[in-house]
């Protein structure tokens, strides 16, 4: 393990987010905000810690997978960490641990909050808090890989360490070109919801936070009744198409927008992650009929939003689901847990893996009827490799595993039950908001310090797929680890 070369590539990253950190500072200049001072030694503290490196250290071409595990792990945490600067330095209601719990949230496009009063902070701030999401949503290693050209051989380790396993077998394509398309995929839904925003009425500082956040599926809104701050039918429509589009893989959406749009169809993934939601949102339009809404499209509005905002792990708001009838919070939960597909912006266990555990158990069921029989499991006409599936579904285990080991502890620490268990749902899944007073108008500001951290761990947990995080702090196992 070359320290010296993970140190060295810590530091790209490093400068990346300084660069940010300055283009934060100079929105704050144009709306002529103290915080300025604030962005601009940020960025200067950020530069300095990344410059280091690149100058005391060799450049090296090719790193092993060992060294690409380390380098991304690093990475996630040296960013969270100093992502927090800006924060602690303009106070308020930012402790350390209020700004690590925000900074950590933002990278891992999570979009849980511990703000009150998210108006009363500076432009500048505010940018900074959108542009995590931006830079965390298409992954911090991958985000540097797109405009990182001279990296060389080294782009397919970090590629492969960054890209979930799924993701990466529904796109065989070389790491470059990959990062090529998701650079575009995600530069351009970015732009056509800003330009989409604008039209319908909100400013260009909001319409692009709130694309940051969209595209990003992180959910960190300017306002703090998020999108319901609006009151617009068609915004709320672009932002769900935009969040919908965001939860598919960005390799078929490419290859929709090349002219092949039979490939959304053709995706078993995108079909059961299409026809899931669809049904979801009709059972809670039904239940929020009548309790809630009088009359049904008003139900089915706020339905759809909601159920597309956590099932693509968004987590914008436009109503209080924290009073739902019990059959649309469940199917929030749901849909919190499963989240969208493989290869998107998008946490939580991931349809592909749905998908796939649905398909282990219809075999099973055959198998019991034929026991000599040999079955196999098939998908859009290719054959799913044994290995595959039993990852999908000890992940699922293992996941399921960490939403209940972290509910104990929360409660542990004196959290309620179902805002322990919501929390740790919607945090681990990257979704943001969950039930009771850390819904989706609420925040988590009133959680103690010792839940905070839990939850940002968890969020990272979550974002990282579960394995690297745990190998990183391993290190006995960092020879045994070669893919990722």
């Amino acid at each position: 393990m070359r320290l010296h070369v993970i140190f060295r590539y810590t530091g790209y990253i490093l400068v990346l987010n300084a660069l940010a950190m300055l283009l934060c500072a100079a929105v704050s200049l144009l709306y002529a905000e103290r915080a300025f001072a604030i962005l601009l030694y940020s960025g200067f503290v950020a530069a300095l810690f990344g410059v280091f490196p690149l100058i005391f250290v060799p450049p090296t071409e090719n790193i092993t997978n060992n060294e690409g595990l380390i380098i991304l792990v690093a990475s996630w945490l040296v960013s969270c960490l100093l992502g927090a600067l800006p924060y602690v330095l303009w106070g308020a209601e930012f402790t350390f641990t209020n700004a690590w719990f925000e900074s950590v949230s933002g990278f891992t496009t999570t979009g849980s909050s511990i703000l009150t009063d998210i108006e009363a902070v500076p432009k500048g701030i505010l940018f900074w808090r959108a542009m995590t999401h931006w830079i965390g949503g298409m992954g911090i290693i991958i985000f540097a890989l797109s405009i990182l050209p001279f990296i060389g051989e080294s782009a397919r380790v970090l590629y492969q360490s960054e890209m979930s396993p799924l993701a990466m077998d529904n796109f065989q394509i070389r790491a470059k070109q990959a990062v090529r398309i998701l650079a575009i995929v995600y530069l351009g839904l970015t732009v056509s919801e800003t330009i989409l925003l604008m039209i319908f009425g909100m400013n260009f500082f909001d319409a692009l936070t709130h694309a940051f956040a969209t595209v990003s599926t992180g959910g960190f809104s300017p306002k703090n009744a998020s999108v319901a701050h609006y009151h617009s039918l068609p915004i709320e429509m672009v932002v769900m198409v935009f969040m919908i589009l965001s939860g598919i893989h960005f390799g078929v959406l490419f290859s929709a927008v090349a002219g092949n749009f039979r490939s959304l169809f053709n995706s078993p993934f995108v079909r059961y992650y299409l026809i899931s939601m669809g049904i979801g949102i009709l059972l809670s339009a039904a239940g929020l009929y009548g309790s809630q809404y009088d009359n049904f499209p008003e139900a089915l509005r706020y339905a759809a939003f909601q159920i597309a905002s956590v099932g693509t792990s968004t987590g914008f708001a436009t109503a209080d689901s924290a009073v739902w009838p019990a059959l649309s919070q469940v199917l929030l939960i749901f849909f919190t847990l499963q989240c969208a597909c493989a290869g998107s912006t998008s946490g939580g266990i991931k349809v592909d893996r749905i998908v796939l555990l649905g398909k282990a158990f219809r075999r099973q069921m055959k198998q019991l009827q034929h026991p000599r029989g040999v079955i196999p499991i098939t998908l859009a006409g290719r054959s799913i490799g044994k290995e595959v599936v039993e990852s999908a579904i000890l992940y699922i285990a293992i996941y399921l595993a960490v939403v209940f080991i972290a509910t104990l502890l929360l409660i542990a620490v004196g959290t309620e039950a179902l805002e322990a268990f919501s929390g740790t749902a919607a945090t681990m899944g990257n979704v943001g908001p969950g039930l009771g007073k850390v819904g989706s108008l609420g925040n988590f500001s009133h959680i103690s310090t010792a839940g905070k951290w839990i939850f940002s761990v968890v969020m990272l947990l979550g974002r990282l797929e579960i394995y690297a995080l745990i190998m990183f702090f391993i290190p006995r196992h960092w020879k045994m680890y070669s893919t990722f």
